[in-house]
């Protein structure tokens, strides 16, 4: 579990997050919102310490993170960031990767590795492309690619910043399921999206961010209900009840 405490963070130019207390919780999907440059990336890249705390705790499993190694936090906590280098490697070789936190020096993968990875490539929808360059697939591809290398990491809490990025409508669903599936594991899941009517229908949880500062935190259903969405964002989401739950849309 990874627990932020009033959290503040800085990039050298000033303070960008604000006095955030927020849990991302086992067993849940946490969307985050809120508008361009609110600081919904900054956050998540602050739990992997790619930008600089300023001021509260960072708490992982119940222990501080400054007493961590990197090493022991990258397999805590995975990240699909919204973009990478592409470097001219196979896919299943850039999926490995996702199995350094649990390496010595020099690097030798396991049997269990490969097995990792031949999973996490079919959770990813990835199988197809193992043995092809990343520079010749699809930015789609590509995405599903890295998504496999996040879930080879194996770790319990998974980051994922625009994960429906460059996928198609179908793939976009079945990541949204992926998630859930992860969820039902016991692993703490967030994500970042644009889309509002996406995030509720698939998040237990959201979290909505404006200017630096967490706005709102709470179920699915008690974000939908508090007017904020329409606050910040300036539209309006209304829901019709379907057979597998409500359907979101903007009016």
């Amino acid at each position: 579990m990874v627990e932020l405490k009033h959290l503040c963070a800085s990039y050298p130019e000033g303070e960008v997050l604000h006095d955030i207390s927020l849990t991302f919780r086992p067993g849940k999907v946490l969307v985050l919102l809120g508008p361009n440059g609110c600081g919904k990336s900054t956050l998540l890249r602050s739990v992997l310490g790619l930008v600089k705390r300023s001021g509260g705790e960072l708490l992982l499993d119940g222990r501080p993170v400054e007493e961590m190694t990197a090493r022991e936090v990258a397999q805590k906590v995975a990240y699909l960031p919204q973009s990478r280098p592409v470097p001219n490697i196979t896919a299943r070789r850039m999926v490995l990767h996702g199995r350094f936190p649990y390496l010595g020096y020099p690097r030798r993968y396991r049997s269990e590795d490969y097995e990792v990875v031949r999973e996490a490539l079919r959770q990813a929808d990835a199988e197809s492309l193992a043995g092809r360059l990343l520079p010749q697939l699809s930015g789609g591809e590509r995405q599903r690619v890295y998504l496999a290398m996040a879930l080879a990491q194996s770790a319990q809490t998974i980051l994922m910043d625009e994960p429906t990025a460059y996928l198609d409508v179908a793939h976009q669903m079945e990541l949204m399921q992926l998630a859930r599936r992860l969820a039902e594991e016991g692993k703490a899941v967030v994500l970042v999206l644009h889309d509002l009517c996406l995030a509720l229908r698939c998040g237990d949880e959201a979290a909505v961010l404006s200017g630096g500062r967490l706005v709102r935190w709470g179920t699915s259903e008690e974000v939908y209900g508090s007017g904020i969405l329409k606050e910040i964002f300036g539209v309006t989401v209304r829901r019709i009840s379907a057979p597998d739950g409500w359907r979101y849309y903007y009016d």
